[in-house]
Parts: C-alpha cells; sequence; structure tokens
C-alpha cells in the first residue's frame, strides 16, 4: 500500500525529470542558435576580440548571472584567459578602477536592462573599453550598448512559476564554458600550462612529469656494458629500485638488469659473467616530459615496478612505482 512519503518520493522524482527535461530542452535551442545569425557571428567575434586583447576579461552580472560571471571567469582564468570578475554594485564605488584600458568586458544581463550594469556599460563608452553583451533580448539597453552581442535563445524557466532563473542561468554557464574552451583550444592550451595553474592536490600529482618526480645522479643505479653479473648485482641491491640500467660509453641506456633476471640468472651462471648476456634489452624507457598518470599506466601494463628516464637515448633518471603513489597520482 502507498504511503504519503511515497507519493511525496515520486513526485519528487517527476520534479527533477521535468527539470532536467527542460533545462536540456534550453541547452538544444543554444545549440542551435550557435549554428545561426545572430550568436553564431557573435561568438566568433567574442572569441577573435577576447583572444586579441592584451588585456583581461572583465566578467560582470548581478543576481544569479552574477554566480555564473564568476565561475565563468574561474574557468577563463583555469585554461588561460587573464580574467576577473566585478561585482557591478562595488564597480559604482570604486572599482570600476579595476579595469584597464586593455581589458575586455563581458556582461551577463537575461533581460539585458540589469540597471547595475548601467555605470559599467557608460564607463565601457566614455573609455572605449570593449563590450561584451550576453543577454536574449536584442533589443534591449545592454545589448544595444554593446560592441558584441551574444544573443541566447529565449527559453522556458524550469520552475513552476516561471520565474526563477533556472534554464537561463544554465545556459549562461554553457556559454562561458563554450568560450573558454574555445579560447583554450585556439591558444593550444596544454596540459603542461593546466599544470602551471592548478599545482595542488590530486589534479597537480596527475598533471606532474616523470621528470619532477625521477631520482637522478648518483642514486640512479647504473652499470658499464663491460660489468659483471656480481658487478650489476652490488649495484642493484645498493640502490632502492630493484634494478639496473646498463649503459655504454656514451651514456646511451642499452638494457635493464632486474630482480627477476638476477635469479633466472643463478642458476646455472657464474658472478663473473658479463652483464650483457643477461641484461634485458632494449630496456623499457620514458622520456622526462611524460605525464606521471601516463608512467603509472605504462608500469601497470607492462608489469614493472620502475622506468628509467632518457633523453636522447642517453640515461638521465628512474622512476619508482612507489614515487608515483606517493605523490598522490592514483
Amino acid at each position: 500500500m502507498r504511503t504519503v512519503v511515497d507519493a511525496l518520493d515520486e513526485s519528487g522524482l517527476l520534479s527533477a525529470l521535468r527539470t532536467t527535461r527542460i533545462e536540456t530542452e534550453a541547452l538544444q535551442a543554444l545549440s542551435e542558435a550557435l549554428r545561426s545569425p545572430p550568436l553564431r557571428q557573435g561568438f566568433i567575434d567574442a572569441i577573435g576580440a577576447i583572444a586579441g586583447q592584451s588585456g583581461r576579461l572583465v566578467v560582470c552580472g548581478m543576481g544569479k548571472s552574477g554566480l555564473v560571471g564568476r565561475k565563468i571567469a574561474a574557468t577563463m582564468r583555469s585554461t588561460g584567459t587573464p580574467s576577473l570578475f566585478l561585482h557591478p554594485g562595488e564597480a559604482s564605488h570604486g572599482d570600476l578602477g579595476m579595469v584597464g584600458r586593455d581589458d575586455i568586458v563581458l556582461a551577463l544581463s537575461w533581460s539585458g536592462e540589469t540597471s547595475e550594469l548601467g555605470d559599467i556599460i557608460a564607463y565601457c563608452r566614455r573609455f572605449a573599453i570593449r563590450l561584451i553583451v550576453a543577454t536574449s533580448r536584442s533589443d534591449s539597453t545592454a545589448a544595444q550598448a554593446a560592441d558584441i552581442r551574444l544573443i541566447l535563445p529565449a527559453v522556458r524557466e524550469a520552475c513552476p512559476n516561471e520565474l526563477a532563473p533556472t534554464s537561463s542561468t544554465t545556459m549562461q554557464m554553457v556559454l562561458g564554458d563554450a568560450l573558454a574552451v574555445a579560447l583554450a583550444e585556439r591558444r593550444g592550451f596544454t596540459r603542461s600550462d593546466f599544470l602551471a595553474f592548478h599545482p595542488g592536490g590530486r589534479l597537480g600529482a596527475q598533471l606532474s612529469t616523470v621528470g619532477q618526480l625521477m631520482a637522478r645522479g648518483d642514486t640512479v643505479p647504473k652499470v658499464h656494458q663491460g660489468a659483471t653479473l656480481m658487478d650489476a648485482t652490488v649495484e642493484m641491491s645498493r640502490k632502492r629500485f630493484g634494478c639496473t640500467a646498463v649503459v655504454d660509453d656514451t651514456g646511451r641506456l642499452i638494457g635493464a638488469f632486474t630482480d627477476g633476471d638476477l635469479r633466472r640468472s643463478f642458476a646455472n651462471r657464474s658472478v663473473g659473467d658479463a652483464i650483457r648476456d643477461h641484461m634485458t634489452a632494449p630496456a623499457l624507457s620514458v622520456g622526462p616530459d611524460l605525464l606521471t598518470s601516463d608512467a603509472l599506466r605504462i608500469l601497470n601494463e607492462k608489469s614493472v615496478s620502475a622506468l628509467f628516464v632518457c633523453r636522447d637515448d642517453r640515461l638521465i633518471g628512474v622512476i619508482h612505482i612507489h614515487d608515483i603513489l606517493r605523490a598522490g597520482v592514483a
């Protein structure tokens, strides 16, 4: 027998499904609008203007649009576009000084009639600062003042009263993401660039490189190609990696000798044998610029615990799986 709680739970679920459907339809409308004027040309012009500006992208908006604007500015900064959020209320009381002549302003206003944006718009006109306006009304005050207009399709809000910003803010958020990603791709923003802006936490660890974590110098186990099995065993025992590199006269990596190779060789070999007769060649190696997350994948795929690191075939370091795990990559 159904209870009142069951009925309420089902009602809540139906509401959630309706909300996601309405907001999905809004994003579909945005996608269609980007394929045709005026939004298509506005988006292209906005990308060109922001990418060509020597200053920062200043994002502004009031209320829910302001909250979206903060997120857009943060996403821009983390993907290579210098950006800041300017609160319109604070702008009118001194913070307009944050806007430089080389900056470009992106104003978010669904109606295009947000009165608090008036001082920012006037400031842009006075000092010839380029203004991009994202709004749903092309005939609005803000749109008419803009140098570049991002005219968003009018959509139904998911709120049952069709008043609370829901679909509209979702659309603004996705538009901001689209701008940020397009700018990052235009600039050739790489994972290494991303690491420079995100050095902390697990994300920073995953974006670190082998060269940053590897052991180098005297801590790297290595023997010359003329060494004996005993020499390699001693070197491997002195270091903590469970293996040793074998190099030629120029320092080029030509092979590797591991704990497994040692166990196999002791069955019927002499400790005076040449190491080249027992090493594994070619040795498994990677470059110093490889991401540690990719190095961890290789270690798991090859079922090994360490990788030698080379530049131009010459040994420069070694990295152990424990170093990667300690750094928080996994």
